[in-house]
């Protein structure tokens, strides 16, 4: 997988009165662009349409550094991955296209639920390698700075 998980063109109905990207679309596409992640993960929307097994967002903490302005492009990209037995704690980061300047950052902990059950439930094997790999091949890359879950999680 790639660290740059999709590129979204800001359209006018993304926008709000002040002529910028508006702050329920910076969210919405994080959302998209974690759903490419998570599916990477196999926790996404197939998994859990096949499987009943998703992650559900616990906490969300979004910061906006600088402004996005209709016809803009934008990339998000993951920037931090993280985990415990039942958690996924990630950061992505959204990037100008062009201007290559950081926009916003959204920092997310998930839990994997079992939604036959809807309850918590720890990681897949299968899923767990995939986390595992992908933060291997990684984790040089990531973003360890100014995270505001990293207490969260449960490391034996």
């Amino acid at each position: 997988m790639s660290m740059i998980l999709k590129t979204e063109k800001v359209i006018k109905d993304y926008t709000d009165y002040n002529g910028h990207l508006n702050v329920a679309f910076y969210v919405r596409i994080f959302d998209l662009a974690a759903d490419v992640m998570l599916d990477n993960f196999n926790m996404g929307g197939k998994s859990a349409k096949k499987d009943k097994k998703t992650t559900f967002v616990a906490e969300m903490y979004t910061t906006y550094n600088q402004e996005v302005r209709l016809g803009e492009e934008v990339e998000t990209h993951v920037t931090y991955v993280d985990h415990d037995k039942k958690r996924i704690h990630y950061r992505l980061s959204m990037f100008h296209k062009e201007k290559k300047y950081l926009a916003a950052t959204n920092e997310v902990l998930s839990l994997y639920v079992n939604l036959d059950k809807r309850k918590v439930v720890e990681f897949d094997p299968d899923r767990l390698t995939l986390i595992k790999d992908f933060i291997k091949k990684n984790s040089s890359k990531f973003i360890n700075e100014k995270l505001i879950f990293s207490n969260k999680l449960k490391k034996i």
